[in-house]
């Protein structure tokens, strides 16, 4: 990734209590806000919980953390709950994304009976669990068969992300996304009932890991997102 922060472009109303009325943001910085809604509820939970999240959630998290291996049933690692892989696009920014997983090795068994010296046949049932019985002739199921991974999906387009490119986006204060125009930004200057332009501010800001962070604990506990982080 060429670039580690996204920018979007606050519009500050400073008359009366100072707040962000709606911010200019570009395509890699709505991809990201989007990205948010892919995020796995243990990522979130991983994500916030250094950050003093609220509620039953991190006990939950913190349970299967500690949880013994001997407990868990063949063929399933805690880690595809606790560090599930995050959906991400190579071309968009994914501040919130951690370090994937390591994947579990999958491991498939056939019994030694139906197929013993049989070529051409094919076997009829598969286990992931070396000590399951076969239907058929009620032989162990411990003969290791090999997992072939599926083809690579092909990315059906080169821009990558989710939004199209070729507009700015407005991103108001609690996190409503729409295309951005002149007419709207007037429209929202009446909404706001702003009477002096010259009370107005623009102010640039960028979104690091540290923000996205913020973005997404506060996002959880007020809709003035933008104005909270930034003002």
């Amino acid at each position: 990734m060429a670039n580690s922060k996204v920018s979007m472009k606050l519009l500050i109303d400073n008359s009366k209590v100072r707040r962000v009325l709606f911010a200019e943001a570009s395509k890699d910085c709505v991809d990201f806000l989007f990205h948010i809604l892919s995020l796995p509820v243990a990522t979130v939970i991983r994500l916030l919980r250094a950050e003093g999240m609220k509620g039953s959630l991190p006990n939950l998290y913190k349970s299967l953390e500690d949880l013994n291996d001997t407990y868990l049933l063949p063929n399933h690692s805690k880690d595809a709950f606790l560090k599930p892989v995050v959906p991400v696009s190579t071309s968009t920014l994914p501040l919130l994304a951690l370090p994937a997983a390591p994947t579990t090795q999958k491991n498939f068994y056939r019994c030694s009976g139906c197929n013993n010296n049989s070529y051409n046949s094919s076997y009829k049932h598969v286990s992931d669990d070396p000590r399951a019985t076969c239907p058929s002739c009620s032989r162990v199921m411990n003969i290791s068969v090999a997992y072939v991974d599926p083809p690579a999906t092909e990315v059906a387009s080169k821009e990558g992300g989710l939004v199209k490119g070729v507009v700015t986006y407005m991103v108001m204060d609690d996190l409503k996304i729409k295309p951005m125009s002149t007419i709207s930004s007037i429209t929202m200057l009446n909404k706001f009932n702003v009477k002096e332009v010259g009370s107005l501010e623009e102010k640039v800001v960028d979104l690091g890991m540290n923000e996205a962070i913020k973005l997404l604990k506060t996002s959880f506990e007020t809709n003035n997102v933008l104005t909270t982080i930034f003002c």
